[in-house]
């Protein structure tokens, strides 16, 4: 079958998350749960890695002929759902949405007359780590080109990092979905941000031109980035106030119970700790990145291919990405023996 919004947006019309962590815990139990006992055993193996496999960590977010895991398209109609159910646990219905927006675009550069292989909108792969319904760490991921959504479980605590969301192109400038910009928030929240701290005489930018990708690439560790731009120290409340508006833009996309503690610290600890970075061009259509680094994390955006119509955003934990610290903390704290 076609991949199409009307598929997602009836899954996504089912969830609307606000709640503790435990019940985010529980859902994503209960859907791997459902989805794993539809699968044959042939489908099973495809699906399923132990926990400590080395792939849990291989993250990528370019087309791929070899990505590990069940492909959506070879799923069985009901299986689909079940997966989009599964995917459904960790973002909200703007974030189910927004994946599913940048799933279509594969079809239609397909349609466009590119590789219909390379540009297969159910050539997105469902990977689960561990057993769900055990007491031991597990976690799942749903990935392919532009979309790597990774997620680390252990007890009822959650860990949804890294995140990466994006889209070919940026902006549709034709067609009958002519407009669409999946990520056309974000940017815009960042450019009228950076164009007003320019006009405060705080300028954030650090380069004329642009880096030409995210600096943290796929590496499964992120590394912090220099401290370039300007402080959150200079801020005044009501720039702390549009800075936010960019990290909840971000946030938005993930379910509330997922990033409600990182907000936390961004919000108190981290407040006067954090830098915004601009480079490249301030018009809208040309080449662009910006970053928002705190001690312990880091938002990237750069739109700088196909003329600068070919975004991608990714949001990094410096020290729990994969649940790093989480499971630090489970296997210290919770199993002492």
């Amino acid at each position: 079958m076609k991949l199409t919004l009307i598929l997602a947006l009836s899954v996504a019309s089912s969830f609307a998350h606000e709640g503790h962590l435990n019940d985010a815990a529980d859902d994503m139990e209960n859907a791997a749960t459902g989805f794993l006992s539809t699968l044959n055993a042939a489908q099973k193996k495809q699906a399923t890695f132990e926990f400590k496999d080395g792939e849990r960590q291989n993250w990528h977010f370019i087309p791929m002929n070899d990505r590990k895991g069940i492909r959506f398209g070879t799923l069985r109609p009901h299986q689909q759902h079940l997966a989009f159910g599964l995917l459904g646990t960790g973002l909200t219905q703007k974030g189910l949405l927004t994946a599913t927006q940048i799933m279509t675009l594969e079809q239609v550069l397909a349609d466009r007359g590119e590789d219909p292989e390379k540009r297969n909108a159910e050539k997105y792969f469902i990977a689960i780590f561990g057993d769900p319904t055990g007491e031991k760490p597990w976690g799942w991921r749903f990935e392919g080109h532009h979309l790597s959504l990774n997620f680390t479980l252990a007890g009822d605590k959650v860990l949804g990092m890294p995140a990466f969301f994006g889209t070919n192109p940026a902006e549709l400038k034709k067609g009958p979905m002519k407009g669409m910009r999946p990520l056309g928030e974000v940017e815009d929240l960042a450019r009228s941000f950076a164009k007003s701290l320019i006009e405060a005489q705080l300028s954030p930018v650090f380069s004329e031109k642009p880096p030409g990708e995210i600096l943290t690439a796929q590496d499964s560790v992120a590394k912090a980035q220099e401290e370039a731009g300007v402080s959150t120290s200079k801020f005044d409340g009501e720039q702390m106030k549009r800075l936010y508006g960019i990290i909840e833009a971000v946030a938005s996309l993930k379910r509330q119970e997922l990033t409600n503690n990182a907000l936390r610290k961004i919000y108190t600890v981290q407040r006067k700790k954090m830098h915004f970075a601009w480079g490249g061009s301030l018009k809208r259509g040309e080449a662009h990145y910006f970053r928002i680094q705190g001690p312990d994390f880091l938002i990237e955006y750069a739109n700088t291919q196909n003329d600068a119509n070919h975004a991608h955003l990714v949001w990094r934990d410096l020290k729990n990405d994969f649940g790093r610290d989480l499971l630090r903390k489970h296997y210290t704290e919770d199993h002492k023996e």
